[in-house]
């Protein structure tokens, strides 16, 4: 049983109990049940994104299958990566249920199975992204309240962490409202709800971006600004956490350095492309992409013709 509060706002001690029922004597994780709302909302946006391009359901079933499969492969294998010495048993590593993952793992794992299933099917990969992303934004806005119920992922109230270096917050944990207080039973201690900012980030991600969906110039463009707006709040937010991983000796967090570089490539990607004034909307499917374009060639020769 987990013991919170939010002093500034004027919210007292709360009880938030992890387990939500127990069937038959098993008890079931509120964890557990977030995670599957944001994963059936990912793909439940997802499928209506890319019906609207007339998908067929069952190649969608494959990619919906890959992705999650993957993606959750994807969490596990990084957090376990780089904390090998955690592990002294083999058999630990698939102990997915005493904790242990990282969302970016989960991104590149999904993801990566997500392009080559969409290849395998012959779908145009870049459409493909674009109506994934948005779905995995706002999955990600869901499911960190699971870790607002395990009372964990927090971030610190006294220092920012930047790149190794480590900046004073003087006394911001005091002014913030959001400042939340944990109480263990033993000691209270005062802590930034990391969790909630990255759901509202994420969230008010979703929203710009299917506000301006439909602007798109090009396919791949929502994707990208998927991937850029994530790393960048991802990169402060996690100077915050108290639970990074590191790598380069316990230097450089790892969350914050793969943001930093999502966020850098994407815009340098989406400058790139807007000064290059390009511009490509094309089918969801190879086949009829390349009958388009036949079609527009043939069209392109028949007016030079009658010129």
């Amino acid at each position: 049983m987990n013991i919170v509060s939010f002093p500034n706002l004027g919210i007292g001690e709360f009880k938030l109990d992890p387990i939500a029922f127990e069937p038959f004597g098993h008890p079931i994780a509120w964890y557990g049940v977030i995670i599957a709302t944001a994963m059936l909302t990912a793909i439940l946006y997802s499928y209506l994104r890319l019906k609207q391009q007339k998908v067929i359901s069952d190649h969608y079933m494959d990619l919906a299958l890959a992705t999650v499969i993957f993606g959750v492969i994807g969490t596990r294998l990084l957090y376990v990566l780089t904390n090998l010495d955690e592990y002294k048993n083999f058999w630990d590593i698939f102990k997915v249920w005493e904790g242990g993952l990282a969302i970016y793992g989960g991104i590149i794992g999904g993801m990566s199975a997500l392009i080559v299933s969409a290849i395998i099917k012959k779908m145009y990969v870049p459409k493909v992204l674009d109506c994934v992303g948005p779905g995995v934004m706002i999955a990600q806005a869901i499911g960190r309240w699971g870790n607002f119920v395990n009372a964990e992922a927090y971030g610190s109230s006294t220092e920012f962490i930047f790149f190794g270096k480590t900046f004073a917050l003087n006394r911001w944990a005091e002014k913030n409202p959001f400042t939340m207080v944990i109480n263990d039973g033993f000691s209270e201690i005062a802590v930034q709800p990391t969790f909630l900012y990255e759901s509202v980030w994420n969230l008010v991600g979703f929203i710009f971006i299917n506000i301006f969906y439909k602007k798109k110039r090009y396919d791949g463009e929502v994707a990208l600004w998927y991937l850029g707006w994530y790393g960048l709040g991802r990169t402060f937010i996690e100077g915050l956490r108290t639970d990074s991983l590191f790598i380069f000796n316990g230097t450089v967090k790892v969350s914050q350095l793969i943001g930093l570089l999502a966020f850098i490539i994407c815009c340098g990607l989406l400058i790139y492309f807007r000064i290059k004034g390009f511009k490509t909307i094309k089918p969801l499917y190879l086949k009829d992409a390349i009958d388009d374009d036949l079609a527009d060639a043939e069209e392109d020769e028949k007016d030079g013709a009658d010129n």
